[in-house]
């Protein structure tokens, strides 16, 4: 019985959705133009042969009609295409939750750019209940800068660094030493209670180190607290008809736990390829693993990091030969993306794009899967390899 891989290179986008347009910073730019690969290879000078072989190139150009510099258009196997996202928004659980089969059917809530973000009814039922002292930022703002900013007062006031963006998202970060990993944890419960009924997405742990704002450094035990899927999702399918399902990285939070079987934790995109590869030596006939490559999206994509978004997508190409001589005759594997995080674009946050959605087995004939007009038919065509029933809202393409 076959294994599927299925590995999310993090807001790895392709080139802007046909909606782009509709999608605002709020500052007054939208994403139309959006390319997270094609601008990448503009500024340098890409190496990727193995995703190139698997049909990158080729799906780029089917994205944009031009080939990125440093790809080409003739993939060597397996077959590729191009994935479409028709929930309402660029945001982590829209696109994982999409790509295991459910599209999202509600529309996310959002907090203002304002300052404060957050509604005084929110943080004072915060501080109340989980008895704060109070609350730093209260504003949008990226992860890094906003601990920079606040860090020191954190530590001296015992006031956690509350933020958002232009996500679904309430944001806690607070240190580790100083605050304790598991008070932080506690905060974030109660914070997700009280914004879960205003539909905002997730509340993110986002733990950190050092003692002022040079030492500063965020750590690998984020946690995310996340609204659940509105009906199974291809994860719930798979653990209900008795298969094993390992979820690497942040996937389990983003699915709620919903569905696995196993939950691995990492922190790194190379250590995450290395517990993938584990993970696929534990899996047994018939399972599913999943890991989210968070680096490309958080440490180089909302950062702006042109050459660290590159060195990221060439280090994880060079690993790819592992990963395929280890799957079995009839396994699949499927590289894909959730949204995209261009580098080259304004402000900090994700940009509307289509995805590249590459497959390949041993047993798979080459050729192409066309532009998929919704990320379920990536969730639909696993089910298909690995013998489930099939979901409602996408087709298979294999």
């Amino acid at each position: 019985m076959p294994r599927a891989i299925v590995c999310i290179l993090d807001s790895f986008g392709i080139g802007g959705a046909p909606d782009a347009a509709d999608y605002s910073d709020g500052h007054g730019h939208n994403d139309l133009g959006s390319d997270t690969l094609g601008h990448i290879a503009e500024h340098y000078d890409l190496k990727l042969p193995n995703m190139d072989a698997l049909g990158l190139g080729a799906a780029a150009k089917l994205s944009t009609g031009r080939v990125p510099r440093g790809l080409t258009d003739q993939p060597k196997g397996g077959r590729w295409g191009v994935g479409r996202e028709v929930s309402k928004g660029k945001d982590t659980p829209s696109g994982h939750w999409e790509i295991a089969g459910v599209p999202v059917p509600f529309a996310w809530g959002y907090f203002p750019q304002t300052i404060p973000s957050f509604p005084a009814e929110l943080t004072e039922a915060l501080i109340r209940t989980a008895n704060l002292p109070g609350i730093l930022g209260n504003k949008h703002a990226s992860g890094v800068p906003v601990i920079q900013e606040y860090g020191e007062e954190s530590i001296r006031t015992g006031k956690p660094i509350c933020y958002t963006s232009i996500d679904s998202v309430f944001q806690i970060a607070a240190s580790e030493e100083h605050f304790g990993l598991q008070r932080l944890y506690e905060v974030c419960e109660e914070a997700f209670k009280l914004t879960a009924p205003m539909m905002i997405g997730r509340v993110i742990a986002r733990p950190f180190t050092g003692e002022t704002r040079d030492t500063f450094k965020r750590t690998g035990n984020r946690r995310d607290f996340a609204i659940s899927p509105p009906e199974p999702t291809l994860l719930d399918r798979a653990k209900a008809a008795g298969r094993q399902v390992f979820a690497i990285g942040k996937i389990s939070d983003i699915y709620a736990g919903s569905g696995v079987t196993h939950k691995i934790k990492a922190s790194g995109n190379m250590v995450l390829f290395d517990r993938t590869l584990e993970a696929l030596e534990m899996a047994r006939d018939g399972d599913y693993v999943m890991t989210n490559f968070v680096d490309f999206d958080q440490e180089f994509g909302h950062r702006r990091d042109i050459p660290g978004y590159a060195g990221a997508l060439e280090a994880f190409d060079a690993r790819l030969p592992e990963l395929i001589a280890r799957l079995r005759p009839d396994d699949l594997l499927v590289l894909t993306a959730d949204h995209g995080n261009d580098p080259s674009w304004v402000g900090t946050d994700h940009t509307r794009e289509q995805v590249p959605i590459l497959c390949f087995s041993p047993s798979l004939s080459a050729g192409t899967v066309g532009l998929r007009t919704t990320f379920a038919d990536i969730g639909e065509s696993v089910a298909h390899w690995l013998g489930l029933a099939p979901g409602r809202h996408g087709r298979s393409f294999l």
